[in-house]
């Protein structure tokens, strides 16, 4: 299985490797060059980006068909699906903070076992769950699940993609990578892994899910070391009451909630334009794949090219505008009622013109971060980043639910939607200044 996992890995990454040659010329043989980059691999980091690719194939084979299920077999109005999706998007990014300073306290290995068991209870409660009280227990711990063994994986991988890099294997970005893909990888089998089990019924696709944490639990009892060597235990302290203070990121952090509000909407606004549309939730699932495979093969061809061409705040700008755009062309096309294969062309659309933005959006962000932090608070502030952003999407999503229930004119909810990101170009700070001490910090 690792050996098959490991082949298809190396294949999907070989676009990837190609982007490393000094000249820009794509290697002759791409696949064989990653597949060293595999082998050379410490079980450790190969256990790390399975993982990753496990994670993903578990959450996405639930999560897509969430709001059609709350809606329909729990009976869920508008505004609390909504809310639910809010409220599990804010259990993860949100505490993301707290994940880090878990991860950064107690180690890697106990923090990764216990996000894998509240995982496992709640996809189980979750699948069984019947009142609203219990759906909205289950998504808060399957989301603060996340904000446990994400940060973990995350922070292990990258800081062994430094290691890496220093011991003279090569540049650390063909690493993370790798990690990429195989997250990105798991987001598309898990969405067709859903479709099928929901043949069966959603408690069978909850179950699944929980089946696969079951397996990585499994795999990091058994090949997680106790310590990772290198690995320093630290307590963070300070920094918040600067944080707050400090005008340019909070700014930075808004105009981050909204593209993370617009992203929910795959899981919010296109299910039901996809109902519409179709009459079913089956397509749902090949545009969550079409998503996925324009990260994996596309996201460090437009990573390079905007960063070429383009600073932070003129790529975070085009992501954001590109993201508008694709609200604004379901919002054109509804008032024709178009249904079959004709309607479901703007929902293409808007997904392909939603995840271009999300390429230009999630790089710039996360490399301005250390240009609006204080020294020594890199941590805090990328922890901060998704907290504040999870804020964003609690309180966004549930009026996201009530607009589209509302009884309006079908354009007007989606063009709402494709202000929301368009305005949000006006929170951008204006220039790229570091903080004073941020070059230490970096």
């Amino acid at each position: 299985m690792t050996g098959l996992l490991s082949r298809v890995l190396a294949r999907r990454a070989a676009p990837a490797s190609g982007q490393e040659t000094s000249d820009g010329a794509t290697p002759r043989a791409p696949r064989e060059s990653t597949w060293r980059l595999w082998r050379d691999l410490s079980p450790l980091l190969r256990l790390l980006i399975v993982t990753q690719l496990a994670f993903n194939v578990g959450f996405y084979a639930v999560l897509p068909f969430l709001a059609e299920h709350l809606g329909t077999a729990i009976g869920m109005a508008g505004w609390l699906v909504g809310f639910v999706l809010g409220l599990r998007t804010f259990s993860q990014q949100g505490l993301f903070v707290v994940g880090g300073s878990l991860v950064d306290r107690y180690g890697v290995r106990p923090v990764v076992l216990a996000g894998c068991v509240l995982r496992i209870a709640g996809f189980a409660w979750l699948g069984y769950a019947e009142a609203s009280w219990a759906v909205i227990g289950a998504v808060l711990v399957i989301g603060f699940a996340a904000a446990l063994f994400s940060p973990a994986v995350e922070s292990e991988v990258a800081r062994q993609a430094v290691v890496w890099e220093e011991e003279g294997h090569g540049s650390r970005t063909r690493l993370l990578a790798l990690f990429s893909v195989a997250g990105q990888a798991g987001a598309f089998v898990g969405p067709l892994l859903g479709a099928l089990l929901l043949a069966v019924d959603f408690r069978t696709a909850c179950l699944a899910g929980a089946a696969v944490f079951v397996l990585v639990l499994a795999g990091h009892v058994w090949l997680m070391p106790q310590h990772i060597p290198g690995r320093v235990r630290t307590r963070e302290k300070g920094g918040a009451r600067l944080l707050l203070r400090n005008r340019r990121f909070l700014a930075l952090c808004c105009a981050y909630g909204t593209y993370l509000l617009a992203y929910n909407q795959l899981y919010l606004a296109l299910p039901d334009e996809v109902q519409r549309a179709a009459g079913s939730q089956a397509p749902l699932s090949w545009l969550f794949a079409l998503s996925s495979v324009l990260v994996v093969f596309a996201q460090l061809p437009v990573t390079r090219w905007a960063g070429d061409r383009l600073d932070l705040r003129r790529s975070m700008t085009a992501g954001l505008l590109l993201i508008a755009s694709g609200f604004a062309v379901v919002a054109a096309a509804r008032p024709a009622g178009w249904t079959g294969t004709a309607g479901l062309l703007p929902a293409a659309v808007f997904v392909v013109l939603l995840t271009v933005g999300q390429m230009l959006v999630v790089p710039a962000a996360r490399a301005w971060v250390p240009d609006l932090a204080e020294e020594g608070r890199i941590g805090l502030y990328m922890g901060a980043l998704s907290s504040v952003s999870g804020l964003i999407v609690l309180a966004g999503s549930a009026a996201t639910g009530s607009l589209l229930e509302a009884g309006l004119p079908p354009a007007v909810p989606w063009l709402l939607l494709s202000a929301v990101p368009a305005l949000a170009v006006t929170l951008l700070p204006r220039r790229k200044e570091r903080a004073q001490g941020a070059d230490a910090a970096a």
